[in-house]
């Protein structure tokens, strides 16, 4: 199936024929029918559910769409998540959504959790020049989360071919964290196909976040095929893959049809074990659920 038509075909709301293609589907995973069901990441050992929820809309030196309103609001959307059954909330340093969370912690089950943050290594995102060792910010981390450990932590927007000889340092350092117990996996989100090309190459990489959609819209290349390749070799070498991104960073968020198609598109892989979502609202994750939900059932009767 050429660029064309496979565009062609998502246009027309067609997404789910695509399924049949070996490229991709060529390894398909039995999906039940519950939108919020437990998944593993691949060989980290973390299990969590099939929808996350990213708290980085419009995100950098450490404020987002989260941190801009009233913190009330913010809240009530990060404890409907909970109340609905989502049980992974994907934070940053960039973020800024540290003491969000751990306010809407104190009403949560910590142990039913997966908390994820990362840590950001290059030039600007935070409002410091200092790029402190990852222990000295893991441990800052945890105090602003008011937690002992963490699921996840990552190294952030990687776009280098080579990350994984300049950040070794950091890399090193995440390892002794996960052996000591205050982390429980590790590894990076990319923003570049290069840098996920690295990652498919290190062992050290237990879980990656990656930009997919069937649209090419905020991905590490335009033609999704490219990216997918990589995805399923990803996936195949035992490592977790979160997508991203699935909606091209918000660009599509008023197209009910493209949202469809991207959902289904990205659950129909079996490669992409768990989709994050940037929720702004109760009422998005309330749709997105039923949305996935609708989703999950015409792959299961297909």
């Amino acid at each position: 199936m050429n660029r064309r038509t496979f565009l062609g075909a998502l246009g027309l709301g067609t997404a789910h024929l695509m399924f049949s293609n070996p490229l991709y589907a060529s390894n398909p995973r039995a999906l039940g029918a519950d939108p919020l069901q437990t998944i593993r990441l691949g060989n980290s050992g973390i299990t969590t559910t099939l929808i996350g929820m990213g708290t980085g809309v419009h995100a950098t030196d450490r404020t987002s769409y989260l941190t801009r309103q009233d913190m009330g609001k913010s809240l009530e959307v990060i404890e409907h998540a909970y109340d609905r059954g989502i049980r992974n909330f994907d934070l940053a340093d960039t973020y800024g959504t540290h003491p969000i969370m751990a306010e809407a912690l104190k009403k949560m089950d910590r142990e039913a959790l997966t908390l994820t943050s990362k840590i950001w290594v290059r030039p600007g995102g935070i409002p410091e020049k200092e790029r402190p060792d990852a222990n000295i910010v893991v441990d800052r981390f945890r105090k602003e989360l008011n937690t002992d450990y963490l699921d996840l932590v990552q190294i952030h927007c990687m776009v280098d071919e080579n990350w994984t000889d300049t950040q070794k340092r950091q890399m090193d350092i995440l390892d002794d964290l996960k052996a000591r117990g205050i982390i429980r996996a590790h590894g990076v989100s990319v923003h570049s196909l290069s840098a996920m090309e690295d990652a498919l190459a290190s062992p050290w990489v237990d879980v990656i976040h990656v930009r997919i959609n069937p649209y090419g819209i905020a991905m590490d290349k335009p033609d999704p095929k490219d990216v997918v390749e990589v995805i399923q070799d990803l996936h195949k070498s035992g490592k977790g893959v979160i997508g991203m991104k699935l909606i091209g960073d918000g660009q599509l968020r008023n197209d009910g049809k493209k949202i469809d198609n991207a959902l289904r598109f990205v659950l129909g892989l079996g490669s992409v074990d768990m989709m994050i979502v940037g929720f702004e609202t109760p009422d998005q994750i309330d749709n997105y659920i039923a949305r996935v939900e609708k989703a999950l059932k015409e792959m299961n009767e297909g």
